[in-house]
């Protein structure tokens, strides 16, 4: 029977990537940093792998018998050289299949550094041999938690992105996503062209491009009370970063994004998750009302 690895385990998608594989009944194993942690947020039944993306015994140990891999990892100045690392020890184990996490906007060169690193990290995949999809999902609906406290507190919801229109994306409809193309056998008819998935890039998006404006309407009906959104000027979203303990080089490039994210990045909505798991993707009040507790309700 199929085992997939999942690595960044208790991740935004791969945590819910987890739920959705034993929901099917496929065999997991874990790779996290933190058994506690991977324990709280998996469940004591999950089978771990304790170690960092640079430790190559734990990657060896974590590799040994399992046919798919999930390939996510937190941001950070290291990202490329871990991601690569795994896509490595993935090879060297003759792993069937790499879904890796990527991002829209992806491409090396890019001036926001989330985007070029992925963009280096999808060259290096494609180039190992190892038969793999990848996905770019647009900005994740999950991101409204950073502005949580402020809902409950305030009705507020302050950002740096004005008028924006952005088509996020429930991380919830990614791991859904990662699950078809990790299970999905190669020349599977009518699956992503008879590839079954492999060197296919899917663009993941929720079903429309709203405003953070709109975002606070739907957050003020879901939650029956005023919540209004507070445009923020750059500079200060950059102060507020930094006063939070955000390293400067993540400050710095969280204002790259929200630049981009004005300018249209992710602003067209895709059927890539309707038409890849047959089920529409989830919309921001169904997002909301799944997490009213987090937002005061």
């Amino acid at each position: 029977m199929t085992k997939i690895l999942v690595t960044g385990a208790t991740g935004t998608v791969g945590s819910h990537l987890v739920r959705a594989l034993r929901d099917r009944s496929v065999p997991v194993r874990a790779y996290v940093r933190d058994a506690g942690r991977g324990i709280e947020q998996l469940g004591d039944d999950v089978e771990l792998v304790v170690g960092d993306f640079g430790d190559q015994r734990a990657l060896r140990r974590a590799m040994h018998g399992v046919d798919g891999v999930f390939l996510a990892s937190p941001n950070g100045p290291r990202q490329a050289e871990y991601e690569c690392a795994v896509i490595d020890a993935a090879a060297a184990a003759w792993v069937q299949r790499i879904v890796k996490l990527s991002a829209l906007g992806a491409e090396i060169g890019s001036p926001l550094t989330f985007f070029d690193v992925h963009g280096r990290v999808e060259q290096h995949l494609w180039a190992s041999g190892v038969p793999a999809t990848v996905l770019r999902p647009a900005f994740y609906l999950s991101n409204l938690f950073a502005t949580a406290e402020s809902v409950r507190t305030a009705g507020r919801v302050f950002g740096s992105l004005g008028d924006a229109r952005i088509a996020m994306v429930d991380p919830r409809d990614v791991a859904a996503v990662a699950a078809t193309a990790l299970l999905a056998a190669p020349g599977t008819p009518g699956v992503a062209g008879g590839t079954g998935h492999i060197r296919q890039v899917h663009t993941l998006t929720g079903p429309l491009a709203v405003t953070f404006t709109e975002v606070a309407e739907v957050l003020a009906t879901v939650l029956g009370r005023e919540v209004t959104f507070v445009d923020v000027p750059d500079a200060a979203a950059r102060a507020a970063l930094l006063d939070a303990g955000a390293p400067v080089w993540l400050a710095d490039s969280f204002v790259t994004l929200f630049a981009m994210l004005r300018s249209g990045i992710h602003s067209t909505p895709t059927d890539g998750i309707a038409g890849l798991t047959g089920r529409p993707p989830r919309p921001v009040a169904e997002f909301v009302r799944d997490h009213l507790a987090v937002f005061g309700g």
